[in-house]
C-alpha cells in the first residue's frame, strides 16, 4: 500500500506543480476542473447514483463551474464559505442531524456547494495571487499550509494524541493532532514573515488567516469523513491507487481555499502582487 501511495504521489506531483506554475488561467481552470469533476463523480456515487444519474449530476457540476468562471460572482468567494459554520455544527452533533443533509436532493446541492467554490478559489488564487504574492507562488504557499497541517497532525497525533477530536465521525483524529498541525503551519507562516510582502501591521491578520485556513482544512476532512461514515464506505473511490478517491485527496482543500480567500476579503488584506 505504501509503495502504491508513493508511486501515485510521484506521478501526480509534477502534474500538479506544472499546472500551477506554467498554465494560464483558462488552461489551469480546465486542468483543475478535471480533478474537481472527478471528485464530483465520486460524490454522486456516494449519493447512491448510478449510470446516467451520476453522469447527469457530474455534468451539472461542470456547467456550474463554467458559469461561475464566466460571471465570477463575488458572493461565491465572499459569503458561501460562511456555510462552513453550520457544517461545523453538523459534524459536532453527528449522528444527530443526519436527516437534514442525507437525503439525495440535499446531497446534490451540498456537492455543488462543496466543489464549485473550492475550484473557483483555486483558480482565482493561481491567477490573481493573494496576500501580496503572485498567483502560482500564492497558491503553492497556501497549499503548503494545508499539507503542513496534515503532516503535523499525523505526527503530533501519533506522539501525543489522547483526546478524540470527533470520535463519532473520525475516531483516529485527536485534539493534540489538530493542535500539532496548526502549530506547524503557523510556524511556517511566521518563518515566512522575514520575507513576506505584507506590511508589518497586517502580520497579525495574516496569522489569523492562516489559522482559519488550517482549521477549515480540518473541517473539510471531517465533513467528508462524516458523509462516508454515514454511507458506510471507507474511501470515496478507487481512482488513485493507494490513496483512495480524488475526493479523499481534495477534501481539505474544499474548505481551506474558499475560507482563505473569504477571510482575506473580510480582513481587508491585499490581493496578489
Amino acid at each position: 500500500m505504501l509503495r502504491l501511495r508513493v508511486m501515485t504521489a510521484l506521478i501526480l506531483l509534477p502534474i500538479v506543480l506544472g499546472a500551477v506554475l506554467f498554465l494560464d488561467r483558462t488552461l489551469f481552470a480546465l486542468a483543475a476542473g478535471v480533478f474537481f469533476v472527478a471528485g464530483g463523480w465520486e460524490w454522486s456515487g456516494i449519493q447512491g447514483g448510478t449510470g446516467l444519474s451520476r453522469l447527469a449530476w457530474s455534468a451539472s457540476l461542470a456547467a456550474l463551474m463554467l458559469l461561475v468562471e464566466y460571471y465570477r460572482p463575488d458572493f461565491v468567494l465572499t459569503w458561501l464559505p460562511l456555510l462552513w459554520l453550520p457544517v461545523l455544527a453538523l459534524v459536532a452533533l453527528y449522528p444527530r442531524g443526519a436527516a437534514l443533509w442525507s437525503p439525495t436532493p440535499v446531497m446534490m446541492v451540498l456537492g455543488w456547494w462543496l466543489l464549485v467554490p473550492a475550484w473557483a478559489a483555486v483558480v482565482e488564487v493561481q491567477d490573481q495571487g493573494v496576500l501580496g504574492l503572485t498567483g502560482p507562488l500564492a497558491l503553492m504557499f497556501v497549499l503548503v499550509w494545508v499539507w503542513a497541517a496534515d503532516i503535523g497532525a499525523f505526527f503530533a497525533g501519533r506522539a501525543w494524541g489522547r483526546h478524540k477530536l470527533a470520535p463519532r465521525v473520525s475516531p483516529g483524529k485527536t485534539l493534540e493532532g489538530l493542535a500539532g498541525g496548526l502549530a506547524l503551519a503557523l510556524v511556517l507562516v511566521l518563518a515566512a514573515g522575514w520575507w513576506w510582502p505584507v506590511v508589518p501591521g497586517e502580520r497579525g491578520m495574516l496569522v489569523a488567516v492562516a489559522a482559519l485556513t488550517v482549521l477549515a482544512s480540518a473541517l473539510g476532512d471531517l465533513f467528508e469523513s462524516m458523509v462516508k461514515r454515514y454511507h458506510g464506505i471507507k474511501d470515496s473511490g478507487t481512482l488513485l491507487p493507494g490513496h483512495g478517491g480524488m475526493l479523499d485527496r481534495i477534501d481539505s482543500v474544499t474548505a481551506a481555499l474558499p475560507v482563505m480567500v473569504a477571510s482575506v476579503s473580510w480582513f481587508g488584506l491585499p490581493g496578489g502582487a
